[in-house]
């Protein structure tokens, strides 16, 4: 599965959103050095919708903040998991 994402470093709380228009929005903490954004950005979607941090992998974007990530696993379990963290996230 393929995921589009825009990530805000350096921002003042961690959080995973959409945004008004349906896209997500990754905000973390951390500064985009050493790639210590790209792994907060990996945890943090990791702990969202309950996967291992091992299936999700930054395809393209790596120094962008526009970012494409790939979840490993089995399409209709993360679709389900993915539109359950959307229902109860607006």
């Amino acid at each position: 599965m393929t995921i589009q994402l825009r990530v805000q470093p350096r921002a003042r709380r961690t959080a995973l959103e959409r945004t008004p228009e349906g896209a997500l929005r990754a905000a973390v903490t951390v500064a985009p050095e050493d790639g210590k954004a790209n792994a907060a950005v990996v945890a943090l979607l990791a702990d969202a919708w309950r996967v291992p941090k091992s299936t999700i992998e930054i395809v393209r974007g790596g120094t962008a903040r526009e970012k494409t990530l790939s979840v490993a696993g089995e399409p209709d379990a993360l679709a389900r998991r993915i539109a359950e963290w959307m229902d109860k996230n607006g």
